[in-house]
C-alpha cells in the first residue's frame, strides 16, 4: 500500500517537481514565514505566561520544520529536481545551486540554533506539550546569550535568502518568461516568450 502511494506521489511530468516535493515546498515555506513573523512579534512582548506559551508554540513549529526539512532533503536526494532552462547563463545556474544549498543549511541551522539556545537558557522543549526533547546543553547564561545572537543571525539570514528566492522566481516568470516557477507551481502557465526586438 505504501509503495503504491509513493509511486502515485512520484508520478509527474519530468519538467516539474514531484507532487510530494511541491507539497513539502508549500508547507515548509508557510511554516518558516509564519514562524519568522511570529518570532518577531513575540520577542517584542513583555514577559508573561502568554509569552512563554508563544515561545512553546514557536519551538513546536521549529521542530516540525526540522522534521519536514529532513524528509524533504531525503526526498530531494532520491528524486532529482527538473533541469533548469538551458537559456540560463552559467553564473545564474551556479547562483541557483549555491542559494539552494544555503537554504537547506539555514533550514537546519535555524531550529538547531534555537534548540541549543533554549537548552542553554534552561528551558526544555516539550513538543506539542507531550514529547520532551532532550536538552543539547546544560544551563549556561553566558552561552545562552551567544546562542541567542547566533539564532537571531541565522533567522534573519534565512529571511533575507527567502526574499531573494521569491524575487528570483518572480523574475524568471515575469522578466525571463521561462518555466522555472511553473516547475514548482504547475497550475501557472508558462509565459509566452517576449517578441524579438525590432
Amino acid at each position: 500500500m505504501l509503495a503504491r502511494i509513493c509511486r502515485l506521489m512520484d508520478a509527474r511530468n519530468p519538467n516539474q517537481y514531484t507532487r510530494t516535493a511541491i507539497a513539502l515546498h508549500g508547507i515548509v515555506a508557510a511554516l518558516i514565514v509564519a514562524n519568522l513573523l511570529f518570532g518577531l512579534y513575540m520577542t517584542g512582548l513583555s514577559l508573561s505566561p502568554q509569552k512563554l506559551k508563544y515561545f512553546s508554540w514557536h519551538k513546536w513549529i521549529g521542530v516540525t520544520v526540522f522534521m519536514l526539512v529532513t524528509f524533504r532533503l531525503l526526498w530531494r536526494l532520491t528524486h532529482p529536481a527538473p533541469a533548469l532552462p538551458r537559456t540560463m547563463p552559467d553564473w545564474q545556474l551556479k547562483a541557483a545551486h549555491v542559494s539552494h544549498v544555503l537554504l537547506y543549511v539555514l533550514f537546519f541551522a535555524a531550529p538547531l540554533s534555537g534548540w541549543l539556545f533554549s537548552s542553554a537558557n534552561g528551558f526544555q522543549t516539550v513538543y506539542l506539550g507531550m514529547f520532551p526533547i532532550p536538552d543539547l546543553l546544560g544551563k549556561n547564561k553566558e552561552l545562552a546569550d551567544v546562542l541567542k545572537l547566533v539564532h537571531k543571525t541565522v533567522v534573519y539570514s534565512l529571511g533575507g535568502l527567502v526574499v531573494v528566492h521569491i524575487a528570483a522566481g518572480l523574475k524568471h516568470h515575469f522578466v525571463d518568461r521561462d518555466d522555472v516557477l511553473t516547475r514548482m507551481y504547475p497550475f501557472l502557465k508558462v509565459p509566452s516568450p517576449r517578441p524579438p526586438e525590432p
